[in-house]
């Protein structure tokens, strides 16, 4: 069942209205969508201005830039286990907004972990059999639960969505503190940190101060053997997935490798993790799937540029993927390896509240990191239950909430901005370069050449803003602090 729910200071409704169906559009008719904190994803048309050569700000067709693989989010198994809290018809309309080709927000490209990660229920890995080098018990019997359904769930609608994955953390024999953390819990109860809100009391890892890693430290361990056996955790991973119908095209060998975390993860060096892609490579290769560098959390271009100059891992390196403050990063990256494919690959995921405010924030997010290059944009939850609180206390932003109560639930701010762009930008749009309005025009060129110009509008007044894009001119009176997309043909 669908509600409205209130956010921050306005009214948020479920009910979306895909573009263009209740329309007939002529010629000289502009499609556009605005959303504000008081109205979400509305429908109605402009048209082309004559007279005048001014204008705000404008978009250059003869200027693309990167090309566009699309975008989306993740699945994780909480978004899973929060969606199956509604009834089939209710899961049924989801995965078609989501998902279907032109309907709602026309995700193509998704996130997914390899094992447990920290929007999973519980630790897990796909073989926790200490010294099974051979892989003998490897397992996704877990993700049989979870994951595999989300995902099918996902293909139904969209059969040709883009996957790729990443671990968080290795199985823990495979490790130096044999403990799928990095981190203690900080002691006491509600807490905040960078504007995010967490909730430690009554949880404990079990990690003990002598299994407490280090950025800047291999917390794998860096023997031939266990690189070997690594890399034959992430075939079998793949094939398993393919038995099940699911491509997965590309993997990362470590998310944010930087961070000892209280929930699964692993710190490794730059020179550690060109060691094991040197394994991984090989494997990947096998089975026809890319190699990206990442996820890179901190802002120090070196701990990208060792892995793609060392000889033995560089070869096998397609891409490099950024989140956090991996952003500050990028820019040199993007400028000194031009033709390196760049993936923005997990939105930072707020506080739980979902408000408006947030989602201001997020449109900056997004701005830095299509104009340093990025081909995707990827949010992180897809879906949490009210409240978004994480297995290990961190309260976090999705696309959707749910009431598991009541079994309803509401799209939010930042899933009509993601719908904003993935709507009207397709696979193979190009990126292209704008002017004026300082951060607050994007625009692409997509396959039909047809044209998607993304504005926001910050005043707190209602504003006419001129924009040229190419030989047409609009000049709409766009609504105070709004999000606005036009598709012009």
């Amino acid at each position: 069942m669908k509600k409205s729910i209130k956010y921050g200071a306005g009214l948020l409704t479920a009910v979306s209205i895909c573009a263009g169906l209740n329309f007939s559009v002529t010629a000289q008719d502009i499609e556009w969508a605005s959303t504000t904190a008081n109205q979400t994803w509305q429908v109605q048309h402009t048209q082309k201005t004559t007279g005048g050569s001014s204008s705000d700000a404008e978009v250059f067709p003869n200027k693309p830039l990167q090309t566009m693989e699309g975008f989306g989010a993740c699945f994780n198994e909480l978004g899973w286990t929060s969606l199956n809290a509604l009834s089939k018809s209710d899961q049924d309309n989801i995965f078609q907004e989501l998902f279907a080709p032109g309907k709602g927000a026309n995700f193509t490209v998704f996130r997914m972990p390899v094992g447990s990660n920290d929007f999973a229920r519980k630790w897990y890995s796909y073989n926790e059999t200490e010294g099974d080098f051979k892989m003998k018990n490897f397992s996704i019997s877990n993700d049989m639960e979870t994951l595999v359904p989300f995902i099918q769930s996902a293909l139904r609608y969209n059969p040709a969505l883009k996957l790729w994955a990443s671990p968080w953390s290795p199985p823990s024999w495979m490790k130096t503190n044999k403990h799928y953390a990095g981190a203690e819990f900080p002691k006491g109860g509600l807490t905040s940190w960078r504007d995010l809100r967490f909730d430690f009391a009554g949880l404990d890892n079990g990690i003990k101060p002598d299994q407490v890693g280090k950025a800047g430290t291999n917390m794998f361990i860096q023997e031939p053997r266990y690189f070997e056996a690594y890399a034959l955790y992430f075939s079998k991973f793949i094939q398993a997935y393919q038995k099940q119908g699911i491509k997965i095209s590309m993997v990362m060998p470590q998310n944010e490798f930087n961070s000892p975390q209280t929930f699964p993860s692993a710190t490794w060096t730059a020179a550690g993790l060109s060691e094991f892609i040197s394994y991984l490579g090989p494997q990947m290769k096998k089975l026809g799937v890319d190699v990206f560098m990442g996820t890179v959390e901190k802002g120090n271009p070196a701990l990208v540029d060792t892995v793609l100059k060392a000889e033995k891992s560089s070869k096998y390196i397609k891409g490099a993927g950024f989140q956090w403050d991996g952003k500050l990063a990028i820019a040199d990256i993007h400028q000194r390896y031009p033709n390196l494919a760049l993936y923005q690959t997990e939105q930072e995921c707020g506080n739980g509240l979902n408000d408006w405010a947030y989602c201001k924030y997020s449109w900056t997010l997004m701005d830095h990191y299509l104009k340093n290059g990025v081909k995707t944009y990827e949010y992180w939850n897809l879906s949490l239950p009210d409240g978004g609180r994480s297995t290990w206390g961190w309260f976090q932003n999705s696309l959707i909430t749910v009431n598991e109560v009541a079994k309803t639930y509401a799209y939010t701010y930042e899933y009509y901005l993601m719908k904003h762009f993935s709507h009207y930008v397709l696979p193979g749009a190009k990126y292209l370069e704008t002017s004026g309005l300082d951060k607050n025009i994007i625009a692409f060129e997509n396959p039909d050449h047809s044209i998607a110009v993304v504005v926001r509008n910050e005043s707190t007044e209602d504003k006419v803003i001129r924009i040229k894009i190419g030989g047409t001119t609009i000049a709409p009176l766009f609504k105070a602090d709004s999000f606005n997309t036009f598709l012009i043909r």
